[in-house]
């Protein structure tokens, strides 16, 4: 007569049979109780963050840039150092759109030979990416006064015209 081999099982031991027993029982029930639970459970929201405010306070915008907005109503000219850390130099410091930057002998030697007037038609008409007025609302007072600041630190030798007194 042939051999035959013995079915082999996994289970070799009576304990092992009692916790395969009581696995088989309980993960189902425990699949079917979380499948239940997510069928009946709805999602819910609080009241209050629906309510327009919430919803409008949610959808905002992150921020906002403006240019020359800050202290526009204090009535107070600022100094053109200020000016050019608060404005111009967002272009000027990396040199942006081909924008001289600041202490650049070479780039802005073309530009001294302009003078202090023909510096400021450049700022006030605009000139290549830098839109006229650099974009803001300043007084041409604060104008020059940035563009002296500038102009002096690549080595010019631009004096600040004096306000005219009223």
């Amino acid at each position: 007569m042939a051999e035959h081999d013995e079915p082999s099982s996994f289970i070799k031991t009576p304990r092992q049979l009692i916790t395969v027993v009581v696995l088989a029982f309980l993960v189902p029930i425990f699949g079917l109780v979380l499948l239940v639970q997510l069928v009946v459970d709805r999602p819910h929201a609080d009241a209050a963050a629906l309510t327009p405010e919430a919803v409008a306070a949610r959808i905002q915008p992150v921020g906002k840039v403006e240019f020359g907005a800050a202290g526009a109503g204090s009535g107070a000219s600022k100094s053109g150092e200020d000016i050019v850390k608060e404005v111009c130099g967002a272009c000027h410091v990396p040199g942006v759109a081909n924008a001289p930057k600041l202490g650049d002998k070479a780039a802005w030697a073309p530009r001294l030979k302009l003078g202090l007037d023909g510096l400021m038609q450049s700022v006030i008409k605009g000139k290549g990416a830098m839109p006229p007025r650099a974009g803001t609302s300043l007084t041409d007072a604060e104008l020059m006064s940035s563009i002296v600041f500038m102009a002096n630190q690549a080595g010019g030798n631009l004096k600040e015209p004096v306000p005219a007194k009223k």
